[in-house]
């Protein structure tokens, strides 16, 4: 974090960026915060110097902003869910633009796109995790449950599976039954996979494996698991969950270890 360096946070849904205006309010940094109107909580407004709110839409209007705040860094933090796309949200003229020349509309044409045109304005795209590094992941079992032989092995026939999935760029997990793929995930997300593969298996243990796409950057698309992941998982009978190490931010992390260990489900990181 350099000093003198405007910083701006993108707020999509979820936690993610309510842990991180707190982080940055702890390490004394202002942080404008430009609201996705669709998706972020009112809650940011509160923990934010400065807030704006934006349609998904208006790539814009959130250059504009970053231009007049002086913004010469921002964080993507939270998820704008990609089905967004596909719905009503109206494109202003340059997003209209990037989604006439983009290539795919998967998550890297889309907003590897907008990455180019913010860098192309002055503005860097910078690591969505930076304010919440002590959340990410470590190698090894991190509840007290460890992954027995059998869980270990659907972890290993997952890792596979799901590093082949996100070689395309679709989704981020898969659901694992006794070394079979039950689900694969997409737009509809992991509790809407979780659920999905629980109606298949006439309650089999499934195992949740969730990697990061093929990238070097934590610029977006972080993958997440946080405390909400637990009660679905409890309910479909997911009993492990595996992610990669260092690349996985685990919100409320502490809290969900706990719940995790209360319920009787291992979490293990991996190396990536």
């Amino acid at each position: 974090m350099s000093q003198g360096m405007r910083y701006g946070l993108i707020a999509g849904n979820g936690r993610f960026p309510i842990l991180a205006l707190e982080s940055a309010r702890q390490l004394g940094m202002e942080i404008t915060v430009i609201a996705i109107e669709e998706e972020a909580s009112k809650e940011v407004e509160s923990l934010a110097e400065r807030c704006h709110w934006i349609s998904l839409g208006q790539l814009g209007r959130l250059i504009e902003i970053c231009k007049s705040e002086g913004i010469t860094e921002v964080m993507m933090c939270g998820q704008v869910k990609h089905v967004s796309i596909f719905s009503s949200i109206v494109p202003d003229w340059r997003l209209v633009k990037l989604l006439a020349t983009a290539p795919t509309r998967n998550t890297d044409g889309l907003i590897g796109g907008v990455r180019k045109i913010l860098e192309d304005e002055g503005i860097h795209l910078g690591d969505s995790t930076m304010l919440l590094k002590p959340l990410l992941a470590v190698v090894g079992a991190m509840t007290r449950r460890k992954p027995t032989k059998d869980e270990t092995a659907d972890i290993d026939y997952g890792r596979r599976v799901a590093n082949a999935l996100a070689g395309f760029d679709v989704g981020q997990g898969v659901a694992i039954c006794e070394r079979a793929c039950v689900a694969l995930e997409a737009m509809e997300g992991t509790d809407a996979m979780l659920r999905r593969a629980a109606s298949l298996v006439g309650g089999r243990r499934l195992t949740l494996v969730k990697v990061a796409r093929r990238r070097e950057h934590l610029l977006f698309d972080v993958p997440v698991a946080g405390l909400s992941t637990i009660p679905v998982m409890r309910e479909t009978g997911t009993t492990v969950l595996a992610v990669e190490a260092g690349r996985t931010l685990l919100l409320d992390k502490e809290r969900m270890i706990e719940a995790a260990g209360e319920a009787d489900i291992s979490i293990v990181g991996v190396e990536a």
